[in-house]
């Protein structure tokens, strides 16, 4: 490759070489007439404004060269189909990177297939295409970040800062995460980014509260799931799961237990309601078959941290009994909610509706106005970028870091 290439370019021209994008399922024979000459002017178009979303136009036009006659309306319907399902769904499929990944996405090929059946017969294949990305400020705001790096690395004439490689890198794995995202979300609901270790509380489609989290340390990741809030706990108690009962509490002995305020019960060590209960004096119930959740936690030192992967994989909340009762007053219940604290034993408040919650990885986001970059404490970005066909590279080391029985 001459070194005149940018490494932009290597980037996502690489995915040509290693992998094909994958056309969405419905490729019902288009109309004869469909391909008119303004249909395919217009992909080419469309194409040429691939960039902006980090990926690469080669990839849908060059199998366009190897079609032989009677191909090319074929041809040309796959890479249309193929650069749709990147913009709409994304072109990785989270699902197949995580086995846990169970967050809520857009809508399958089929529509797809549909759609670009209706955009050619009415000469509207650019703006059907141009709308199926997401339309957020966010989403802007990356993707225009990633273009200005894109110059800055062609203007490196071959010798690019690593920093800047990593910035690209890292914004367009974040633009495909984005991809994988519903485009209408709902507009109360909570979002936990477990990348930055923040949380964000959407009321009626505005941040109504931005606090501090702890999630898991690498080795015990939170994983990515889509998990409603269902009910609010008081004062709970804490069973053990069996790794930490076995390795971190066990060969401790019995007087630890007590000091704890631990104690047997049916073959599983329970942790009894307090203030020095690993749940702290709230945990939050999600619905899910992961046993992730998010609580309150005696070890409050960890929210003025930087770093703060340090959890079993549960999400550790700040301030989590003023989230509660906001949460329990915006819900209507907070005189149940108030009932239950002063009970002092474990006591249990169901939420009239379930509060969608979104627990996701984003190592590039917007805050305060400003694209922000933190470090891949997961190793999942390489997971995404490999995905997506760009070179691969060595993974970070996982750290773990002494840390409390919590979960």
């Amino acid at each position: 490759m001459s070194p005149k290439i940018s490494i932009a370019a290597a980037l996502i021209a690489l995915a040509a070489c290693t992998q094909q994008p994958q056309a969405a399922s419905s490729e019902t024979a288009a109309p004869a007439t469909a391909w008119t000459r303004e249909n395919e002017a217009a992909l080419t178009e469309a194409l040429d404004t691939a960039e902006r979303h980090a990926l690469n136009r080669d990839d849908y036009l060059g199998p366009l060269a190897r079609a032989g006659p009677g191909q090319r309306d074929a041809a040309l319907r796959r890479a249309a189909l193929a650069y749709a399902q990147a913009l709409a769904r994304g072109r990785a499929d989270p699902a197949r990177l995580s086995e846990h990944y169970s967050v809520p996405r857009p809508g399958g090929g089929a529509d797809l297939g549909a759609g670009l059946d209706r955009a050619l017969a009415g000469n509207g294949l650019a703006g059907w295409l141009a709308g199926l990305a997401p339309q957020d400020d966010e989403y802007r705001a990356l993707s225009e970040a990633y273009v200005q790096a894109n110059a800055q690395l062609a203007a490196a004439e071959g010798r690019p800062a690593p920093a800047l490689v990593d910035r690209a890198r890292t914004l367009a794995v974040n633009l495909e995460r984005r991809r994988w995202l519903e485009r209408t979300p709902p507009g109360t609901r909570i979002d936990v980014n477990t990348g930055a270790a923040t949380l964000i509380y959407w009321r009626d489609g505005r941040a109504a509260d931005t606090r501090r989290v702890v999630v898991g340390e690498p080795g015990n990741e939170t994983p990515e799931l889509g998990s409603p809030l269902y009910r609010l706990v008081a004062n709970p108690t804490w069973t053990v799961p069996r790794s930490i009962q076995e390795e971190e509490i066990e060969p401790k002995g019995e007087a630890y237990m007590r000091r704890q305020n631990m104690e047997w019960r049916d073959g599983w060590i329970v942790q009894q309601p307090g203030p020095r209960n690993s749940l702290g004096l709230v945990k939050f119930d999600l619905q899910n078959d992961q046993a992730i959740y998010l609580h309150d936690t005696p070890a409050k030192s960890l929210f003025g941290e930087a770093e703060r992967h340090a959890s079993h994989g549960c999400v550790r909340v700040q301030d989590a009994l003023g989230f509660a009762r906001m949460i329990a007053q915006d819900a209507g219940v907070l005189d149940d909610w108030n009932e239950a604290r002063a009970k002092g034993d474990e006591a249990f408040v169901p939420l009239p509706r379930p509060i969608p919650v979104r627990l996701l990885y984003h190592t590039a986001f917007v805050a305060n106005g400003r694209v922000t970059i933190v470090p891949d404490a997961y190793g999942w970005d390489e997971d995404v970028a490999e995905a997506l066909g760009l070179p691969a590279r060595p993974r970070r080391a996982a750290q773990r870091r002494a840390r409390d029985l919590g979960p």
